[in-house]
């Protein structure tokens, strides 16, 4: 525990020490900014406008550092040689791969964090009610992330950076379409669309599931049993694809 610790405090610090973190987080926050200004060119629903942009541009920042920060994370050490060092000390494979998840997770929730301060500050200088579904969108965003963050991890365990963000990207685009998916299933006539359909649905993480800014902005709050339920199903999700991760980065050659 003491060695996945070391490695998950070692990659927080180098990866807060990248610069492209804060020129991300700088754009959320004035994308956040900028949706009062956006609110108040239209008639009616500022608040709306204000928590659609605000909500929005977490996300996405959110969703850019899981992946290509995450794919990064073990292709850097492979490219440069130094997974062998690091690997050539009392550290298992499994180890070195959680702790560079869970320094990455700890970069990410802290980013939000940052990021849902100031959504909060904008929210209340416009003078526009704050409604506790905002702050269940954006735990829910969360989650999304560390399960995107896992799926990044996941695919640059076997490939090269450039086809795991092709891959992961591909799933993320996948994974909030999967009702679409299912919906064709359903309606085809095509015994092997259909197949292939509900293979898609089932094999890829629901990610719509976990999107519910939409009617965060319009201020309507879930039930706590779907928050639960939403969060559990990420998480277990995202736990899978780690013990895969880890699995295939036992069994690969160096």
């Amino acid at each position: 525990m003491n060695t996945l610790f070391v490695v998950a405090h070692n990659t927080f610090r180098e990866t807060v020490r990248d610069k492209i973190l804060y020129n991300l987080v700088f754009f959320a926050l004035l994308l956040i900014g900028a949706s009062v200004l956006l609110g108040t060119l239209t008639i009616g629903e500022q608040d709306r406008i204000v928590n659609d942009v605000g909500l929005a541009a977490i996300n996405l920042i959110g969703i850019i550092i899981a992946i290509f920060v995450g794919i990064s994370l073990v292709t850097k050490e492979i490219d440069r040689r130094t997974v062998y060092t690091i690997l050539a000390r009392p550290i298992t494979r499994t180890q070195f791969v959680l702790g560079k998840y869970c320094g990455l997770a700890a970069v990410i929730g802290v980013n939000i964090a940052i990021m849902l301060g100031m959504f909060i500050v904008t929210i209340w200088l416009s003078g526009h009610v704050i409604h506790g579904s905002l702050f269940q969108a954006v735990q829910l965003m969360l989650v999304e992330t560390l399960l995107v963050t896992a799926l990044a991890m996941f695919f640059s365990t076997f490939s090269s950076a450039t086809l795991s963000a092709i891959m992961t990207i591909g799933f993320y685009v996948i994974g909030h379409l999967t009702g679409d998916m299912k919906g064709i299933a359903e309606k085809s006539k095509s015994a092997a669309t259909e197949l292939i359909m509900s293979g898609i649905y089932y094999l890829c993480p629901n990610l719509e599931w976990l999107n519910i800014k939409g009617q965060a902005a319009r201020g309507v709050m879930v039930s706590g049993e779907y928050q639960l339920t939403a969060t559990v199903y990420g998480l277990v999700y995202a736990g899978l694809l780690l013990m895969g991760a880890c699995r295939i980065f036992e069994r690969r050659d160096f």
